[in-house]
């Protein structure tokens, strides 16, 4: 489990560049989903930190806790005061350990991963979430190392489908619809570091596997976004991203959470948590 220090420095270093890295999360599909609002998923990729996170004042995720992925949220594009306090102090007497200002851009579909490094050190990474139509009788697999951990391989079946993938980077292939069992290597080598763990790779559906954690601290996971309704067929609707997180390691629990008005979201009357889904780490 990591120590207190490095958590602190991850919210020093989310404090300094999350505005900017969300303000360049635009996906070809943008205007599909308006250029008025934003679909935004986070995950909680850093071990050992658990955080309440508030926005215009008032609270969006309590208890986030590492190894938990959001729902997508639609928000309307704009700017959001963000406050990130240590789990259940009291906001009018804790300071924030995170005071930022992040815009939202209009027509983004993005995931902001909260993760370490290859080397351990705590960053924020935002990722387009692919969205385009998939070909009928496949599915798309996307895999983003967001580790401590050195360069893997992902292998299907033994197979290795993305080879040499370094932190943070991320690779993709369109592949034909089934269960496929799966585990990430070293890189060029047979040595598993996580898994195996099936797969289910849905027809005109995108799943997006995370191998986050720290290798040196034994914390390493997998945990799958999907996007759902991705169908070229006629009558396939682009829904946006239907965002559902589960650890392969882990116990999942769930609870639906949301966003209330775009007033509130704009902090005219507050934001309303009426649905979360979380899921984590066992």
């Amino acid at each position: 489990m990591m120590k207190y220090s490095r958590s602190a420095s991850f919210l020093v270093a989310a404090a300094g560049s999350c505005a900017l890295t969300l303000g360049l999360a635009i996906p070809a599909s943008a205007d599909e989903h308006g250029d008025d609002t934003a679909t935004v998923s986070v995950l909680h990729g850093v071990p050992g930190l658990t955080v309440d996170v508030y926005a215009n004042g008032e609270i969006l995720l309590p208890d986030f806790r590492p190894g938990t992925l959001t729902d997508p949220l639609e928000l309307p594009a704009g700017s959001y005061d963000l406050a990130v306090y240590e789990a259940g102090a009291d906001p009018d007497e804790a300071a924030p350990a995170i005071e930022q200002t992040v815009e939202v851009p209009g027509g983004a579909n993005a995931t902001v991963a909260a993760h370490l490094s290859a080397g351990g050190d705590p960053q924020l990474t935002a990722f387009v979430n692919d969205t385009s139509e998939i070909a009928a009788g496949e599915s798309r697999l996307t895999v983003r190392h967001v580790a401590a951990a050195p360069a893997v391989d992902v292998r299907a079946g033994g197979t290795p489908v993305f080879e040499g993938l370094e932190n943070p980077n991320e690779a993709s292939a369109d592949l034909p619809a089934g269960i496929v069992e799966a585990d990430v290597v070293l890189a060029g080598t047979d040595d598993v570091v996580i898994g195996p763990a099936e797969l289910d790779l849905t027809e005109g559906v995108s799943t997006i596997v995370y191998a986050w954690g720290s290798a040196e601290d034994g914390t390493l996971d997998l945990a799958v976004q999907s996007i759902d309704d991705l169908h070229s067929a006629p009558g396939g609707v682009d829904a946006g991203g239907s965002g559902t997180m589960a650890p392969m390691n882990s116990t999942t629990e769930a609870a639906l959470w949301g966003v209330g008005t775009a007033a509130a979201l704009a902090g005219v009357a507050g934001l309303a948590l009426v649905r979360r889904r979380s899921v984590e780490q066992s």
